[in-house]
């Protein structure tokens, strides 16, 4: 969108000096004082925001780290409970059929998403007792209010802090491989306490019970890769479409929270009905309800960017750009 003007500078040419009459840059030294001062409570406000979430994200990663060093082995565990949700996120990557993204981008947005993670948690403990003590309606509550919306936004946060303005995010396609990132950081730490939370608290063997919980921690973690990529992708049409991005935002973070709020709240009650309906178990019903789950809103995702490539292609055709061969979606993407 282009830079609103004030009607003197529409009306005077380019050699009229209009510095602090309709137009200003830093000049003088009270100028640059200001700026400096401004530019230093900006960092200091978002290395406030970074030293906190580091804070809390070392004091929740204690007891991981502690039982990991007791029992070696459980870290094998922390890996494989993220290898669908890293998979699905390669996969998203792999489908970007405009340029790469840069490693360094990609990591941090990782990094972030682990880290802000953490603000989720600490919501979610502290209002999640108090709304699920209200009769019938408090877990519907939970979920739809506080869960899907907060833990959404702290992911998309982490893609809106270094990726979104970098030169580098230079197509719509590209917020929903950085949400798709963030996702998988955020499924990290999320498996991390989950895993080591049933390990430390088993009655039964601890291999048993490590098992177990990571078997659950792989399937849920997809979820979440797929969730942000949505709110990703509408983050990079936002970029796109700066007269209206606050709303293409909002949409993303409300098409995201419903989805996740919607399958934790069912999650609890379709597979016991799964189970109570037909002659299989409770884990076969579980694990057959999230995978469906998962490929549905995933498909939502995949027709999204599925649209994307076809009209890259064929607007690339129409403008006289080198032609390319044709691919199926299971093809690298030419870049």
């Amino acid at each position: 969108m282009q830079r609103r003007r004030d009607p003197v500078e529409r009306a005077s040419d380019e050699s009229t000096d209009l510095y602090d009459v309709s137009t200003w840059e830093p000049r003088s030294a009270v100028d640059r004082f200001a700026h400096s001062i401004y530019t230093g409570v900006r960092y200091t406000l978002r290395g406030i925001v970074f030293l906190v979430a580091l804070l809390i994200t070392i004091a929740l990663l204690v007891q991981p780290a502690q039982l990991a060093l007791e029992t070696p082995w459980l870290g094998a565990f922390f890996g494989l409970s993220i290898v669908p949700a890293a998979l699905l996120a390669g996969f998203i990557w792999y489908t970007d059929i405009t340029s790469s993204e840069p490693l360094g981008l990609l990591v941090a947005t990782f990094v972030l998403a682990v880290l802000f993670a953490t603000f989720a948690a600490v919501v979610n403990s502290l209002i999640g007792p108090r709304l699920q003590a209200i009769p019938v309606v408090g877990s519907l509550l939970f979920f739809y209010l506080i869960v899907g919306p907060v833990e959404e936004t702290v992911k998309l946060l982490a893609v809106r802090t270094f990726a979104y303005r970098s030169n580098s995010f230079d197509a719509v396609i590209d917020g929903a491989v950085y949400g798709a990132v963030a996702g998988l950081g955020f499924a990290a730490i999320e498996n991390a306490i989950y895993i080591t939370g049933t390990v430390a608290e088993a009655d039964v063997g601890l291999l048993t019970a490590a098992t177990g919980i990571t078997t659950v921690r792989a399937l849920v973690g997809p979820g979440h890769v797929i969730y942000s990529a949505i709110a990703g992708y509408y983050l990079g049409l936002a970029k796109f479409n700066p007269r209206h991005a606050g709303p293409l935002v909002v949409k993303g973070l409300l098409v995201a929270a419903f989805i996740h709020a919607t399958y934790n709240v069912t999650v609890g009650i379709v597979p016991n009905l799964i189970a109570s309906m037909y002659p299989i178990g409770f884990g076969l019903a579980f694990i057959g309800y999230v995978v469906v789950y998962d490929l549905a809103i995933g498909y939502y995702l995949y027709r999204k960017i599925d649209r994307y490539r076809r009209t890259y292609r064929t607007v690339r055709d129409d403008t006289g750009d080198p032609p390319r061969s044709e691919l199926t979606e299971f093809d690298p993407p030419q870049r």
